[in-house]
């Protein structure tokens, strides 16, 4: 006779509650060793100490289920559930790989930084950084897409002129997010209303009351920070001598842009970000054979021993795989040229994939739902509602490492909790991206920060600080909260009808009014 919950999840402890200090275990290891492995590795930390700390993490939180009556095919099962959550992610990290390393081949990238170096002041450099990619990404709706290709181009201009790379990378971010969070193409703008039933739009114009102050107050700072820093800005002459070298080395003219232009076209289109990103990639690659021969030879044979079609069947084949690498003769410009390849994304590929195993084990565990379960019981008002939303959102992206998991999961913990206290969900929708889709470039090891760290090549502690419309959101929200701002309440007759709906609906669907 075979066991039907054999090889099938399920949450430990149902015979008796799980004491919160067991509960808390293994996220107090988690945040003991990661304090230990940045201490220790500091910049280096996410080369592997990280994910070992994720791991030994898990473990721990494992052997709690495996006590309260967990077996290994349960256990083996959640690991796998937890890392399939995160295979899309990693599918687009490898394509943004390549595409980076076909840009660089192409001249698209180093066409960005030419002409950018032409027209952007230093002192206005970083809120120009916000607004550009602001743009981009409110017409794309992808803030990885915006910060692979605009964010890439404005890091590499700041690193020519000697500006900050961490604050840049702050207001790359920040740009970035605020389309990804107001976007109608996005997909957690998408995805949080559908959680708690609202509509796309009244979700995205509640959120305007939160996100405007938010990037206002960054603008502010970035400019401030711009004109009093004192810098050390690259003379006129180095910029002109970049410049010139660039010029030099490729070809600029209007073909270096097709690749962009195919790339937005298509995610404008809301073509899937997977496709989108590939075959801007395989655009890349063709401008760098038609426009780019001798980047390309140089590249793909620099001992000059093969036919041009040998050589650029292997530098295309280089350049997704491992990325381009420059030989300008100025080592500042190859270095900052030399990047891309679906190689530079394994690290990260693995620490999405441990961090996804922790959370996993969390929640799989009964571990999680305890903590919440906890931190439900302070709730008192709207305020601490909102607070204890935010707080949940961002612990969230903390422990499960995962944007979507701190949007889906808190939307599903609350909106009963909302719709009783006679609040609209469009507050609970606002609230799970002030908190979780703006903090989730803020951690290391989730899918975002990682993502944004091995992307922009800045430490994901070192650009946080700068990340000020991340960092202003959440805290918004908490302000709007306590003071009762903006708080959009629920007619008696629509509080009735929401509640009866959720307690004879059936399902995991949300419940829509």
């Amino acid at each position: 006779m075979t066991n039907s919950n054999e090889g099938k999840a399920q949450p430990a402890g149902t015979d008796s509650p799980i004491p919160l200090g067991l509960a808390l275990l293994p996220l107090l290891i988690l945040m003991a060793l990661l304090a230990g492995s940045v201490a220790l590795f500091g910049d280096g930390s996410s080369g592997g100490p990280n994910q070992i700390s994720l791991l030994m993490a898990s473990g721990v939180a494992f052997i709690i289920g495996g006590r309260r009556g967990m077996t290994w095919p349960q256990m083996e099962k959640v690991i796998v559930d937890g890392i399939s959550l995160a295979l899309g992610a990693c599918l687009i990290l490898l394509a943004i790989g390549s595409l980076i390393g076909a840009w660089m081949l192409a001249g698209t990238a180093p066409a960005l930084i030419y002409h950018g170096l032409g027209i952007l002041d230093a002192d206005w450099f970083y809120p120009a950084s916000l607004i550009i990619c602001a743009m981009v990404s409110v017409t794309i709706g992808s803030s990885w897409t915006t910060a692979g290709t605009i964010g890439l181009a404005l890091i590499g201009i700041a690193q020519v002129m000697g500006l900050s790379l961490e604050v840049t990378a702050g207001a790359v971010i920040s740009g970035a997010y605020f389309g990804d969070k107001l976007s109608p193409l996005s997909d957690t703008t998408n995805l949080a209303p559908a959680m708690v039933g609202t509509d796309l739009f009244t979700h995205i114009r509640h959120m305007l009351w939160t996100t405007v102050p938010s990037v206002i107050i960054a603008l502010i700072l970035f400019t401030v920070i711009g004109f009093s820093t004192s810098h050390t800005a690259a003379s006129t002459d180095t910029i002109d001598a970049i410049r010139g070298i660039l010029s030099t080395e490729y070809n600029l003219g209007w073909p270096t842009f097709l690749p962009l232009v195919i790339l937005l076209f298509l995610a404008f289109r809301k073509f899937p970000a997977f496709p989108t990103i590939v075959i801007g990639a395989l655009a890349g690659c063709a401008v760098a054979i038609f426009y780019q021969p001798s980047v390309v030879t140089q590249f793909g044979d620099p001992e000059g021993g093969m036919s041009a079609f040998a050589a650029s069947a292997k530098a295309m084949w280089m350049a997704l795989a491992n990325g381009f690498s420059a030989s300008t003769g100025d080592e500042a410009l190859d270095s900052l040229l030399s990047r891309g390849g679906m190689s530079s994304m394994l690290n990260t590929i693995w620490l999405i994939m441990t961090a996804m195993t922790f959370g996993a084990s969390m929640e799989q565990t009964g571990l999680l739902p305890r903590i919440v379960e906890v931190l439900l019981k302070g709730v008192r008002g709207t305020g601490s509602l909102i607070v204890t939303t935010v707080l949940t959102s961002v612990g969230m992206n903390v422990i499960a490492a995962d944007q979507y998991i701190a949007i889906v999961l808190p939307g599903r913990m609350y909106r009963m909790e909302f719709a009783r206290r006679g609040l609209a969900p469009q507050n609970l929708s606002r609230t799970l991206e002030d908190a979780g889709t703006m903090t989730s470039a803020l951690i290391p090891w989730n899918t975002c920060g990682a993502f944004m760290a091995a992307t922009l090549g800045v430490p994901t502690f070192a650009y946080a600080p700068y990340a000020f419309l991340n960092i202003m959101n959440p805290l918004m929200a908490i302000f709007y909260g306590l003071t009762n701002i903006k708080i959009q309440p629920l007619s008696p007759d629509e509080v009735n009808e929401i509640v009866h709906l959720e307690e004879h609906h059936v399902g995991e669907g949300p419940i829509r009014h």
